[in-house]
C-alpha cells in the first residue's frame, strides 16, 4: 500500500499499528531554494527503528 500527500510546514500525518502505537511525522521545514529538501520530525515510540532510506539494509535492500 502507498499513499501520496502534500504537506506544507507544520501539518503533520499519523501512523498506527494494530496495537494502537502511533507515529507522528510533521513537516519541520521546505527550503525554497531547493524546490525537493524537506525536513520532517519523527516521533515514535521507542520500539521502532527509524533508518534513512540510503542506510537502510532490511528485506526491501537492492544491494
Amino acid at each position: 500500500m502507498a499513499l501520496t500527500l502534500g504537506r506544507k510546514p507544520g501539518e503533520k500525518l499519523y501512523i498506527t499499528d494494530e496495537h494502537g502505537r502511533e507515529i507522528e511525522i510533521e513537516v519541520v521545514k521546505a527550503d525554497a531554494n531547493l524546490s525537493n529538501y524537506l525536513q520532517l520530525r519523527i516521533n515514535a515510540p521507542q520500539s521502532f527503528n527509524i533508518v534513512r532510506g540510503e542506510v537502510y539494509k532490511g528485506n526491501n535492500s537492492t544491494s
